[in-house]
C-alpha cells in the first residue's frame, strides 16, 4: 500500500459541492431539485469582460505570462483598491491567484506547522480549519455568535492570541452567515494585534462589494500599522459572477511577496492569459451588471429572510453582507446536517447544514439566495410543508 504524509489523513473538503453532486444526480434522476446550497450568483458573466476574453485569444495572448499576472492586471487590482478602499497598494505585492482558496492555502502553508496554532472563525468556510489541520497546526476557532449578528468579536478574539499564534484569519462580510463586522470592532482588533507584530493577518474580503441596508465593508487594508503583514484575499468570482473563470487576487506584505511568487512559481506558473484580460475588462468596464445584480440580490434577501421567519421552528436575522442567511433551526427539533440531508432527499431543497462550517454552526442551516426570487419562494414553500408533517 502507498503511505502518503500524515496530512493527508487530516484534510477535509467543501461539504457545498458534495450537496451539489448529490442535487446533481437527484434531477438527473428526474427529480425536482432547488439548488440553494451552493455559493455561486446565478447570473451571466458580464458580456464585455467575455468579448474581452475572446479577444484576447484572437489577439493571440496564449502564452505563459508572468507567474504573478500581466502588469496591466496588477495595476488595475491596485487602481480599484485605491478607488473602492482609498488605500494605495503596490502592484508588485499583487499575485493574480486561480481562485481565492489559493491565497488561503498559501498563507496557511506559510505559517501553518506542528506546534503553530492559527485562528479562524467558526463557523467559517470549510477551508480554513481543513487546510490549518493539513499542515500540522493547531487550529483555534474564534466564535462568530448570532447574538453579535455574526460579526466577530475583537474582545473574543485577542482573548485567543497566545505566544504559539501565527496566523489570524478573518473574513467579513462573512459566509456562511452574511455577517458584516463594524469598524468599531475591527479598530478594536487592529489596536490589540499592533502590539503583536510576530502574527500575520489573512483578511478574506471576497464579498466586500456585496453589502446591505447601508453596511460598510472595512478594509484591514485601510490600516497602515499592519499592513507589513497583512494578506488581503479578494477577487472577480463574486462581484462580477465569474467562478469557473477562477480568478482571485492577493495583496501581499514586501516581506512575504518573494515567497508567494515563489509558491506560483512552483505551483501553477500563471493565470490563464485569456482569463486575466477578462479581469482587466472587469475592473475598467462598466459596473452596471454589478449595481443590477446586487439589487436583485436584495430582494431575495428580504424574501429569503420573511419566508425564513415564518417557518416554524425557525428565525433568521437579517444578513448584511454576501449572498447566504444563516437560519436558527433550533426550535424544529431537528440537528442542522439530518435536517439539511431530509430537505434535500424528501423536499427537493439543496442547503447546507452549519456543522459544516464548524462545530459552533451546530443549530444553523446555509441557503445561499443566489437563485430566482421564483425559486426561492418555492424552496421555503416546499421547506413550510415539510417542516409542518407531523414526525413519528
Amino acid at each position: 500500500m502507498l503511505k502518503t504524509i500524515e496530512g493527508f489523513n487530516r484534510i477535509g473538503e467543501e461539504n457545498a459541492f458534495a450537496v451539489l453532486a448529490r442535487a446533481t444526480a437527484l434531477a438527473a434522476q428526474g427529480r425536482d431539485i432547488i439548488n440553494l446550497g451552493i455559493g455561486q450568483p446565478d447570473f451571466r458573466t458580464p458580456e464585455h469582460v467575455v468579448e474581452a476574453a475572446v479577444k484576447a485569444l484572437q489577439d493571440g495572448h496564449h502564452g505563459y505570462t508572468p507567474a504573478t499576472g500581466i502588469l496591466p492586471l496588477r495595476e488595475g487590482v491596485a487602481a480599484d483598491i485605491d478607488r473602492r478602499r482609498g488605500a494605495s497598494v503596490n502592484p508588485d505585492n499583487v499575485v493574480v491567484v486561480p481562485g481565492g482558496k489559493v491565497t488561503m492555502f498559501m498563507a496557511i502553508l506559510m505559517f501553518g506547522e506542528p506546534g503553530a496554532e492559527i485562528l479562524y472563525p467558526n463557523p467559517g468556510f470549510p477551508i480554513y480549519r481543513s487546510m490549518i489541520e493539513f499542515t500540522g497546526a493547531t487550529p483555534v476557532p474564534v466564535p462568530i455568535r448570532e447574538e453579535n449578528d455574526f460579526a466577530f468579536s475583537a474582545e473574543e478574539t485577542l482573548s485567543l492570541l497566545t505566544p504559539r499564534t501565527r496566523l489570524v484569519i478573518l473574513n467579513s462580510p462573512a459566509n456562511p452567515t452574511g455577517g458584516v463586522t463594524p469598524r468599531a470592532e475591527i479598530e478594536k482588533l487592529v489596536a490589540g494585534l499592533e502590539t503583536r507584530p510576530d502574527i500575520a493577518i489573512l483578511s478574506d474580503e471576497i464579498y466586500g462589494q456585496m453589502t446591505y441596508d447601508g453596511a460598510v465593508h472595512c478594509s484591514l487594508l485601510e490600516f497602515e500599522a499592519i499592513r507589513d503583514r497583512l494578506i488581503l484575499l479578494d477577487g472577480w468570482s463574486k462581484t462580477y459572477a465569474m467562478t469557473g473563470w477562477r480568478m482571485g487576487y492577493a495583496v501581499w506584505p514586501d516581506q512575504l511577496i518573494d515567497k508567494a511568487r515563489k509558491l506560483a512559481v512552483n505551483c501553477w506558473s500563471c493565470v490563464n492569459a485569456p482569463a486575466q484580460f477578462a479581469g482587466l475588462a472587469a475592473l475598467e468596464g462598466p459596473q452596471d451588471a454589478v449595481a443590477a445584480m446586487m439589487v436583485e440580490f436584495d430582494k431575495r434577501r428580504k424574501l429569503v429572510v420573511e419566508g425564513l421567519n415564518a417557518l416554524p421552528g425557525v428565525s433568521a436575522r437579517t444578513p448584511m453582507g454576501a449572498f447566504y442567511a444563516f437560519p436558527n433551526i433550533s426550535g424544529t427539533g431537528w440537528k442542522a446536517k439530518p435536517l439539511a440531508s431530509a430537505l434535500l432527499e424528501e423536499a427537493g431543497v439543496a442547503v447546507i447544514g452549519g456543522p459544516d462550517f464548524g462545530i459552533l454552526g451546530e443549530g444553523y442551516i446555509r441557503l445561499s439566495y443566489a437563485n430566482s426570487a421564483d425559486n426561492i419562494a418555492l424552496a421555503l414553500q416546499r421547506m413550510g410543508e415539510f417542516l409542518s408533517q407531523p414526525r413519528g
